[in-house]
């Protein structure tokens, strides 16, 4: 209806001009706040209520009485020559009086100041794009639908199977993070904070000429929520993963009950497991455009020379928890990433399940064997010797699946797909390790002890060991000690070069002795130097330097002879053991006092070692070694030795109370009592 001109006047003077005057005072301080005032964030909701009472003012349409009544009484909440209690009384009404008749009444709007309206919108627009707000809008939004979903625990995922008779875990999925909630309430929840933050820029901090920054777009804030909610729906699905147990087994029998139970398509808390993870792993999952299919198509039709021999844009759906659980579905046969790869080279779920199967037979034949013990020793003797291709390839297989997943799987891909084949393969070879300790002592250890206990240079002796003998248990390949290593434990040691080493998918549940890998690997760098030539023996270089007060020395090596009376220093070449009936090591000095002296007179193979015995060394570089002797007047003697490999003769000095261990392995019983790695080094320095 129509007011008269007196009305209109009064109102606009009053009403409307008191209101636009105040509104505008409350954005200007807004609009000049410094950037990094803490003032901002605290008046940015108050600021954009007044930003958009404002705005109604300029556009009718737009108007809300209550709104802007609500909004006016905090802006103008007193008026100069009206009593506080007539003004709060009666000025509600007259604010929403007038904006709720403002459509009518184009002559009550404003011109709203557009500079104003510019800073304000710029300083709003900032505050909504701080992280802060959209922390809480996120943490709000989950807030409200957590309540409406339980926890989801092991037993909800494993369904109508029993996963306790296989893993464990006190873990458990917060219930908004679960497929059914995205489908349900979150996917509705963001759209929902999604249509407000588009409402709020819309009209009241969009002109619609200009469009907003990218960060604080609507469309922004739909795709940084869903990022966050899916990070976290996979950081929480990860976390619960990675805290699964696989159930100890304590003897074959529980071995082959669980590798029953795992492989049972029916009744399986694996498969299950799997399962349950295959449909939570295609939460948000979107099938690719028939449009964008057609397009690629077409494309790969054109420039089929120039395709890549692995897609790396596979085809098939594809989804925000590719990226985490795209390992998984792989395995599994579903979602994208099984279209990166050919077939028949990717790994399966279903055939890591068909070799287990065939583990588990053969290992309830040896439960269901006359001897069981006898079966079981008789197994892990092909397993040791590298015969037996079932347990090893299905343990290696199901390491293989393991790394496929990931770092970030790493806890639940050992717990399901490694632990289950390394307790099979520790239930068989742990009671056969003792058996094969015990081959290894009568084999080999006490042929060593019979040969050479009691003779230098394994022990303080005048008797001397046999180089030959020596020579037939540390020959590299054909000696005794190789031989035996090659023929029993070749599925579980190998060589690396001159060293063994464990293997280190074959070993595992087994325990080495630390002794024994150093002592054999000891005796294989000393086969290298005794066997440089390919023959018994080796060869080294000696050269005498001249020290004040001595004459002459005069060394003899096996009747090869270095004799130097102060000429100019040369090298001369020996070989040890040398080609005499009276092997030995003699040294005689003269000084400028005395006549010729005995150093001394070392009979015998070992002559020479027992010689480098008495030396102070100093490694001069990697072939060059100095030898100080000090005789029983102070008096310094030297040499530089020059070797052809490593340490030349004096590695044999590592010889020196040398024992060879008894146990290749450390069983339950031997763990107290384990031997201790021989230390030449600390020998030596003796």
């Amino acid at each position: 209806m129509p007011y008269s001109p007196w009305y209109r006047q009064a109102n606009n003077r009053l009403i409307r001009d008191a209101a636009a005057y105040s509104l505008q005072q409350k954005l200007s301080i807004l609009a000049n706040l410094p950037a990094n005032s803490p003032k901002r964030a605290a008046l940015a909701k108050s600021g954009y209520d007044q930003l958009k009472a404002y705005l109604m003012m300029a556009r009718p349409e737009k108007a809300e009485g209550q709104f802007y009544a609500q909004v006016m009484k905090s802006t103008e909440p007193r008026r100069t020559g009206v009593s506080a209690g007539l003004w709060q009384s009666l000025a509600p009404d007259l604010w929403q009086f007038y904006a709720s008749n403002l459509p009518t009444q184009p002559s009550w709007k404003i011109n709203a100041d557009s500079s104003l309206v510019t800073q304000a919108r710029q300083v709003l627009l900032g505050e909504i794009g701080q992280r802060n707000a959209e922390s809480t809008l996120y943490e709000n939004m989950l807030l409200s639908v957590r309540r409406n979903y339980a926890d989801m625990t092991l037993t909800d995922m494993a369904g109508d199977t029993d996963a306790q008779r296989l893993f464990h875990s006190d873990e458990s999925v917060p219930g908004m993070f679960t497929r059914k909630a995205w489908d349900e309430q979150i996917q509705q929840a963001i759209d929902k904070a999604v249509a407000s933050r588009r409402e709020e820029i819309d009209w009241v901090l969009s002109d619609n000429r200009r469009p907003v920054a990218d960060e604080i777009s609507p469309e922004a804030l739909k795709k940084r929520l869903t990022e966050r909610y899916f990070t976290d729906f996979a950081g929480s699905w990860l976390n619960f993963l990675n805290s699964l147990h696989w159930n100890e087994a304590h003897n074959l029998s529980d071995v082959i009950d669980q590798l029953t139970l795992m492989s049972d398509v029916r009744q399986s808390p694996l498969i299950a497991l799997m399962n349950t993870l295959a449909w939570q792993g295609q939460t948000g999952q979107k099938d690719q455009a028939l449009s964008d299919s057609l397009v690629k198509s077409a494309k790969a039709l054109i420039n089929k020379d120039a395709q890549p021999a692995i897609d790396q844009q596979a085809h098939g759906p594809v989804g925000p928890l590719d990226e985490t659980f795209g390992p998984l579905l792989a395995l599994m046969g579903k979602g994208s990433a099984q279209n990166m790869m050919p077939s028949d080279s990717s790994l399966s779920l279903q055939t890591l399940l068909t070799r287990v199967t065939r583990v588990r037979l053969k290992l309830q034949q040896v439960a269901n064997a006359s001897d069981p013990q006898e079966m079981t020793q008789v197994l892990a003797q092909t397993v040791f010797q590298g015969k037996s291709v079932d347990l090893t390839d299905t343990q290696e297989y199901g390491s293989l699946i393991a790394a496929s997943l990931g770092e970030e799987w790493s806890g639940f891909g050992q717990s399901m797909f490694v632990q289950p084949l390394t307790q099979a393969w520790e239930t068989v070879l742990q009671p056969s390790s003792a058996s094969l300790n015990d081959q290894w002592k009568n084999a080999i250890v006490a042929n060593w002890k019979s040969a050479f206990d009691g003779r230098y240079p394994f022990a303080i002796s005048k008797s001397d060991a046999s180089l030959p003998m020596l020579a037939e248990f540390i020959r590299k390949d054909s000696g005794r000690i190789d031989s035996f290593l090659t023929r029993e434990l070749s599925g579980v040691l190998h060589k690396e070069g001159t060293r063994w080493v464990p293997d280190r998918v074959n070993s595992q549940g087994l325990t080495f002795n630390p002794a024994f890998l150093e002592a054999i690997n000891q005796l294989s760098q000393i086969s290298d130097i005794l066997f440089t030539d390919g023959s018994q023996g080796m060869r080294f270089e000696l050269l005498a330097r001249p020290v004040p007060n001595v004459v002459e020395t005069n060394l003899s090596i096996d009747g090869q002879k270095l004799t130097y009376f102060n000429q100019m220093e040369s090298w001369q070449s020996f070989r040890w053991p040398g080609d005499t009936y009276k092997p030995g090591t003699m040294l005689t000095w003269t000084s400028v006092n005395a006549g010729a002296r005995l150093y001394g007179d070392y009979q015998g193979t070992w002559g020479l070692i027992r010689w480098l015995e008495q030396a102070k060394q100093q490694k001069l570089d990697e072939g060059r070694y100095q030898l100080t002797f000090t005789t029983t007047d102070k008096q310094p003697l030297q040499w530089i030795l020059r070797t052809e490999l490593g340490k030349g003769p004096l590695g044999l000095l590592q010889l020196r109370n040398f024992t060879l261990p008894t146990k290749i392995f450390l069983t339950s019983e031997t763990q107290a009592t384990t031997e201790k790695p021989f230390d030449a080094d600390a020998i030596a320095q003796e």
